[in-house]
């Protein structure tokens, strides 16, 4: 039995019974950083073996370790804090051994993503989790063009010695949507930053250094509006880029950047075209000066 085992974000009492039962009870547990997760079974009292399993090692283990459970062994995996999985390189052993018709479980534990909605007091009816941006401005920026289109609220990750910069992107791109800073949650000082994106940027800018990992909750924007302003300020070809790596089929691209520069549908979808082909040498067409 593989068992994927959220465990506290913060404070550690906030760790079920039964994730106490399962780590108890494990023959080994994959983790992140083995420090961190010493901590959490030295509070409870457990001593289980521990494996380091983070994103540059995962790999060469999933053999190793489906070999093991075919054996009957029972393998506990967390991550440092949250659900694993999420944003996370647990998936990878996960899908493996279902494909390898091995049993898996879930032991539900905390997860940033909700714990902010809530503490946001945005509309969650819909939601898109992100996790982390580009560290990059460009690229930043013109990943949050593409995140302009999505009907829901935006659910960010981010360091806190990025978070002002990220929020006064965010601001730039989707000028005038509200975002909620939320740190350190369920800690002794978990704070929520409310406003929209430029009063959020200024405030914690203003502050200086914050400590402890950040989400930033954005809300929904009107989706037609916002994402025709946030692509009017990209080069059509980073434009025609962002929605190609979307999965956005030729066809509907063309005809929303068209609108979007003020462009015959034609014009854009031969451009398309050329840049699907990776012909990237073409003569610039005049509305590029955009």
């Amino acid at each position: 039995m593989l068992s994927v085992c959220g465990t506290p974000i913060g404070n550690l009492s906030d760790a079920s019974p039964r994730l106490v039962e399962t780590l108890s009870r494990a023959d080994l547990i994959c983790c992140e950083d083995t420090r961190v997760t010493a901590k959490l079974l030295s509070h409870f009292g457990l001593r289980v073996p521990c494996l380091r399993c983070d994103e540059n090692v995962i790999e060469s283990r999933v053999p190793e370790l489906l070999e093991r459970l075919a054996g009957g062994e029972r393998i506990a995996f967390v991550s440092d804090a949250g659900m694993p999985c999420i944003s996370d390189p647990g998936q990878r052993l996960v899908d493996a051994a279902l494909d390898a018709g091995l049993e898996v479980e879930v032991v539900p534990g905390p997860s940033a993503v909700s714990s902010a909605l809530a503490r946001s007091g945005l509309a969650s009816t819909h939601f898109f989790f992100e996790g982390f941006l580009p560290r990059k401005a460009g690229a930043q920026k013109e990943r949050l063009a593409v995140l302009a289109r999505i009907p829901g609220t935006l659910v960010i990750y981010e360091s806190p010695h990025r978070a002002a910069d990220t929020c006064a992107r965010i601001a730039e791109v989707l000028p005038g949507r509200r975002v909620a800073l939320v740190r350190e949650l369920t800690k002794l000082h978990e704070e929520v930053v409310r406003g929209n994106a430029a009063e959020v940027a200024a405030a914690l800018a203003e502050r200086g250094e914050i400590r402890g990992e950040c989400v930033i909750v954005v809300e929904e924007g009107d989706v037609s509006e916002q994402a025709a302003a946030a692509e009017a300020e990209l080069p059509l070809d980073d434009a025609i880029a962002a929605g190609l790596a979307a999965g956005e089929s030729k066809s509907a691209l063309a005809k929303r950047l068209a609108r979007a520069y003020g462009l015959s549908r034609s014009d854009v979808y031969d451009r398309i075209i050329n840049w699907d082909d990776g012909d990237r040498s073409l003569a610039v067409p005049k509305w590029d000066s955009k």
